[in-house]
């Protein structure tokens, strides 16, 4: 199984980062936090990963083109170009890095990842958000009801779009509300082929038409995840994570 991850957005709750890098590139302990969300899933035995990128993704492209340069040692004749590398890195992973445009909305990334990914289902998740999910159950979960779509319900502050239940059907899903608390969409869906009709074009977000029309028509379910998310959209939420890192108590960390 693949994973789709949503890298092109611009942050711009995150300007003091990303005016030189794409907010996936923003560190957590030296590491991108897009870096974090694979070794979660690859934790779980996901190694293929679509980046969609978008604003600044050639510096998505150029961290993984020279991934393995810069995690070995290298011996480089000068006189030649020729390069030898010693030793290795823990990491086994295939990353296509698919361009799906600076103005693209999350639905027509989404969209143009699963038109790569061709009649499998696939997993996705935004490139801001850290938890310490089990994905082997949310797979599980998702095989086991067969509707289209799964979505990771979390139980953060109420800024996000707010999910209602009836048993683990969403029956309802309100992007963004202006009250309330309760579970709220965290990413980390799980999606089949066909989701992909539900979504018209490009600027299309996946929060709205496609997530509401698959409530509607009772094709969406949620897995409850009661431990650990945090999204990273301001900086004071950076230095959250990061504390968290340094201290060796980040939760995210399933690997």
């Amino acid at each position: 199984m693949k994973a789709i991850i949503l890298a092109g957005g611009l942050g711009t709750r995150l300007t003091e980062e990303t005016t030189i890098k794409p907010k996936p590139m923003v560190e957590i302990g030296g590491y991108p936090i897009l870096w974090h969300i694979m070794k979660i899933y690859s934790a779980f035995g996901i190694i293929e990963f679509i980046p969609t990128l978008g604003y600044k993704g050639e510096i998505i492209k150029d961290y993984f083109i020279n991934y393995q340069d810069a995690k070995t040692n290298l011996s480089v004749d000068v006189s030649t170009g020729n390069i030898k590398r010693y030793g290795s890195h823990d990491e086994n992973w295939i990353v296509h890095l698919l361009d799906t445009g600076i103005n693209t909305a999350t639905g027509g990334r989404i969209k143009k990842g699963l038109q790569f990914t061709g009649r499998e289902q696939v997993m996705a998740t935004y490139g801001d958000g850290l938890a310490d999910i089990n994905i082997s159950k949310l797979i599980k979960f998702h095989n086991a009801h067969g509707k289209l779509a799964t979505m990771t319900a979390v139980r953060p502050p109420s800024r996000y779009g707010e999910i209602n239940f009836k048993d683990d059907q969403v029956v309802n899903f309100s992007e963004k509300p202006q009250v309330g608390e309760g579970w709220i969409n965290g990413g980390f869906f799980l999606l089949e082929p066909e989701v992909a009709d539900y979504i018209e074009g490009d600027d299309m977000p996946f929060e709205r038409y496609p997530l509401e029309t698959l409530s509607k028509e009772g094709q969406l379910m949620g897995y409850r995840h009661d431990g650990f998310w945090q999204p990273m959209d301001v900086i004071r939420e950076r230095q959250l994570l990061e504390e968290l890192w340094q201290t060796g108590n980040a939760p995210w960390k399933v690997w």
